[in-house]
């Protein structure tokens, strides 16, 4: 049984039912899949297929014991037996990343949008001390606590994934004198308190107008600055330094109950996880970006340089060479990047920095005509579904689409629908990649049978979420004749 199938029997174990409604939800950085699943009767639960199972039993530990604290997190329902799929508490569609858009985007927080950062940055202390408390650190992945392997493999991560692709030339010896330096000063202390590691608005959904918190199965042991400075120079949220300043008061006033602490003491040992946090989100960037494709992650490279930019303000006296490679890197930066290739226009016209690859994705009935191509370049792929066993052939079958799960059983039985899709995946993979390569635009895929309904609609429903999680990329998924759209 594949692992989507034995969601769906957890979901219907768990419930008393199976879903009516199935969603997969578009991947982000990693390769774990959520798909969202809905009864009849409303009930909606977020099933996670995780290909790690050790990454899921921390997850599900953590869960555990930090509702055992009271702290806003979704509450794990159901497991598999061997660990892979789980069943957790759906905390709805808008996360805190969403709800701050606008701010984001022009530049200017409302007052409201604040009081929303503000409002997560003063659950964070109950996280690391609350969290932190009686928690069995063996528990996490891969590693229980922050320490000197945990440095060098982020430092590594920039320097490899980002540093060296963009093409400048620096001198190992004295760039690594530097990062023994820095890993030195970060791992003063020794904190008992626990060290979320992706503390950022992604993670965080509002759900009744409180914050929820999610992705934390990479936390583990650490210091407290960590995460501090990973929300607040998130590198996408174009924060004022005034803003900046607003979250770090948020934190240190909901950190007195915990720990007293200096506030001009802590300001300089974040400096220094500020730099670290940026190295290592660049090396991620680069990673993701340079050679995953992932129009996401280079979209987000410059503001992660303008938030370096923004701390070289002050040298890096104690890093001297580090200070130099960084102050070329980011006066020279967007000259030094490999050019992207999501960001080329399609054809041979000029490439922009907003531009991407974007791909169309269709379910269509062939009675009605093979759907137009409304970029206007033309070309892409026409599948035809109709050698595929028909459950429309069927009169019980025929009250459904491919998105239910009656129609995914009768097509996945036999394995048929599977090993076509194998093909067309080995296609339009290599097809998608093409394009990011030559700077194209636009692709359009569509998936035809004989009323469009049920092995189209399945097949443009899985095609677009392997290209969604695959590539990184925007997918406009069109049902033509259930006049459904989605965008992935």
């Amino acid at each position: 049984m594949v692992s989507k199938e034995r969601l769906l029997s957890l979901f219907a174990s768990c419930c008393g039912q199976p879903p009516c409604c199935i969603e997969e939800l578009p991947a982000s950085g990693s390769h774990r899949r959520y798909i969202r699943l809905k009864s009849g009767d409303g009930t909606s639960l977020m099933g996670v297929i995780g290909t790690s199972p050790e990454e899921n039993r921390a997850f599900i530990a953590l869960s555990r014991h930090f509702r055992s604290k009271g702290l806003n997190v979704p509450a794990v329902l159901a497991v598999s037996e061997d660990g892979r799929e789980y069943l957790q508490e759906d905390l709805g569609e808008t996360s805190l990343f969403d709800r701050v858009a606008g701010g984001r985007e022009s530049g200017h927080y409302s007052p409201e949008e604040k009081d929303l950062l503000c409002s997560a940055m003063a659950q964070l202390p109950r996280f690391q001390f609350l969290g932190g408390e009686g928690l069995d650190w063996s528990v996490c992945f891969p590693q229980p606590a922050f320490d000197g392997r945990t440095v060098d493999f982020d430092l590594n991560y920039f320097k490899y994934c980002f540093l060296k692709a963009t093409g400048l030339e620096f001198n190992e010896v004295l760039l690594q004198d530097d990062f023994e330096r820095l890993k030195t000063d970060l791992l003063q202390g020794d904190d008992n308190t626990f060290l979320y590691r992706d503390f950022q608005a992604r993670n965080i959904m509002l759900k009744d107008g409180r914050p929820w918190f999610i992705d934390f199965q990479g936390g583990r042991r650490g210091p407290i600055e960590y995460d501090v400075a990973s929300f607040v120079w998130q590198a996408r949220a174009s924060y004022s330094e005034e803003l900046k300043q607003e979250l770090i008061d948020a934190y240190l006033q909901a950190l007195q109950p915990f720990r007293s602490i200096d506030g001009g003491t802590f300001r300089r040992r974040l400096r220094v996880f500020v730099l670290f946090r940026s190295l290592q989100v660049l090396g991620a960037y680069g990673f993701r970006g340079y050679f995953e494709r992932k129009a996401h992650f280079i979209a987000s490279i410059p503001g992660a340089l303008d938030n370096l930019r923004e701390q070289l303000k002050t040298p890096f006296a104690e890093y001297p060479y580090l200070n130099q490679v960084l102050t070329e890197l980011t006066v020279r930066g967007a000259d030094l990047a490999p050019v992207p290739a999501q960001t080329a226009r399609a054809s041979s016209a000029p490439a922009t920095e907003t531009d991407a690859l974007e791909v169309t994705v269709y379910s269509f009935s062939f009675k009605k005509g093979i759907p137009e191509d409304e970029s206007g370049n033309g070309g892409g792929y026409v599948f035809d579904c109709r050698a595929i066993h028909n459950p429309g052939r069927y009169a019980y079958y025929r009250r459904f689409n491919g998105t239910d799960p009656e129609v995914i059983k009768f097509l996945e039985d036999d394995g048929e629908i599977t090993r076509f899709l194998e093909h067309v995946y080995a296609l339009t993979d290599a097809h998608v990649r093409r394009y990011l390569e030559r700077g194209f635009s636009h692709l359009q895929i569509c998936f035809g049978c004989t009323g469009g309904q049920h092995r189209s609609v399945y097949s443009a429903e899985h095609t677009a979420a392997h290209i969604a999680r695959t590539f990184g990329v925007k997918v406009h998924l069109i049902h033509r004749e259930m006049g459904i759209r989605k965008e992935l």
